[in-house]
């Protein structure tokens, strides 16, 4: 039986072209004579090949065997070694020992990125643990001096500052009632009324299907890293859905429908207190007058009232900020882009858990004023990567989509069903401390004056009730 054609061995140089293959063939009459090529039948699809002789068996396994070995895998294949890693493919490739350095240059890089990325987590979560336990120490503080009658922190510069540290978790249901106050006068059976009203629309099919649906999309999107509201499986979503359904109930008076991102407002009540007394707090808490532009609805007067809000917190930006402010002018952004997407859900699609509570702390206590410096805030904490060059980069790292932050999270671990705000390291420390930087600028007579200017008519119902406090 004639022999295979040899085929001289030689390495693949990292900078030659790999040679085509050559298959192996039969000498051309060998392959024309030999039995145990020739099918014993016709038909493709049932060829059956004769067994051949041993003799012929034998000298083509040992032939065969000699030139070619059971294959294993020994590591990257020659293509995986040709192809280069740390150059796009559209260049040379790089000289081997070149490629093999950078390759450890970047592992390196990789390996120190992720150590200082767990070594600022752990930092960042020992000092909210510090945080936590001076405010459990202060309870008897709060207890003696705040609880027999909380408007003292309007008098008290020192108290006032107690309570900007946070309130403690177990006081926070009562202060946030306080806080709030019941300026619609609404009863303790107010809930319950209400929930009667939409479980009756409910049972004969006349609660509005589109706002339904709403509801549920909201919910889906609620804080869905604490697991407490995912749809039928959580052990609060039944009572989120009852609270939103009421409410929509109650404003269906006033001809105002669903706002999606106000399901992330009853959640963090209710994480706080019970449903009949958050819902009087939702309702007197969205219907101040800076909130009420934004609950009302599109075809109503409010939306106006949007606008006005917007040009105060651009006259805000442009005095603290004016970089970013002349930089949003550029790209022709306005507060419209992205103000909403914070104040509707009182920064909780956007910042962390934590954040957020402390925030809730202060806002109830000082009122639409806050809102707009934990806005500034937000801005001032992002401001090293707000000078994009193009202006639908700008809007997406606004909407917390920045493409380059979202693959960082992922290769360093982070999981991204939190805060939108985490990937750009938006965190409680971070936040506070461009808040109390503030203080260099932020004046509230200025806040009057704007108010005053932009809503001449409001502005006598809005500043006194801070001044009742």
């Amino acid at each position: 039986m004639g022999s295979f054609e040899e085929i001289p061995q030689r390495s693949v140089s990292h900078d030659e072209p790999r040679p085509r293959a050559r298959s192996l063939q039969l000498p051309e009459a060998e392959a024309s004579s030999s039995p145990a090529l020739t099918p014993a039948t016709d038909s493709p699809s049932s060829t059956v090949y004769p067994p051949p002789s041993p003799r012929s068996s034998n000298s083509f396994d040992s032939k065969f065997q000699s030139q070619h070995r059971t294959a294993r895998s020994m590591g990257p294949s020659i293509l995986d070694k040709v192809i280069s890693k740390t150059r796009p493919n559209f260049l040379p490739p790089k000289p081997r020992v070149e490629d093999r350095k950078h390759m450890a240059d970047w592992e390196a890089m990789m390996k120190q990125s992720r150590e200082a990325e767990e070594k600022r987590r752990k930092a960042l979560q020992e000092r909210r643990f510090a945080r936590e336990r001076r405010i459990e120490k202060s309870i008897e503080q709060w207890q003696r001096e705040i609880l027999p009658d909380w408007t003292i922190v309007n008098r008290d510069p020192a108290l006032r500052k107690l309570w900007w540290q946070g309130i403690p978790t177990k006081l926070r249901a009562s202060m946030w009632q306080n806080a709030v106050g019941n300026a619609l006068v609404l009863g303790k059976d107010a809930y319950r009324t209400c929930l009667s009203r939409a479980k009756r629309a409910l049972s004969h099919a006349t609660f509005p299907t589109t706002v339904l649906g709403l509801i549920e999309e909201d919910i889906e999107t609620t804080l869905p890293n604490l697991h407490l509201f995912r749809p039928e499986t959580g052990p609060l979503y039944q009572d989120l859905k009852d609270m939103l359904c009421a409410w929509v109930v109650a404003r269906s008076d006033e001809a105002l429908g669903y706002v999606p991102g106000v399901a992330k407002v009853a959640a963090m009540l209710l994480l706080n207190m019970d449903p009949p007394q958050g819902f009087i707090v939702m309702r007197n808490l969205l219907e101040r007058h800076c909130l009420r532009s934004f609950y009302g609805g599109m075809s109503s007067k409010d939306d106006v009232m949007s606008h006005r809000y917007f040009r105060i917190f651009d006259t805000l930006l442009a005095d603290g900020m004016p970089k970013i402010y002349f930089n949003f002018k550029q790209h022709q952004i306005s507060p419209a882009a992205y103000l909403p997407d914070w104040l509707i859900p009182l920064f909780l699609d956007h910042l962390p858990f934590e954040a957020c509570a402390r925030l809730w702390d202060v806002i109830l206590l000082e009122g639409d004023s806050f809102l707009y410096r934990a806005a500034l805030a937000i801005l001032a904490v992002l401001e090293p990567r707000l000078f994009f060059p193009d202006r639908q980069e700008l809007l997406e790292l606004l909407r917390g989509e920045n493409k380059a932050a979202i693959q960082v999270a992922e290769r360093n671990g982070r999981p991204l069903n939190g805060a939108k705000y985490e990937i750009y390291d938006v965190d409680e420390e971070a936040l506070w401390e461009r808040i109390d930087s503030m203080d260099e600028w932020w004046r509230e007579s200025t806040w009057t004056r704007l108010i005053q200017r932009e809503l001449p008519s409001d502005s006598l119902q809005i500043q006194p009730k801070k001044r009742l406090l």
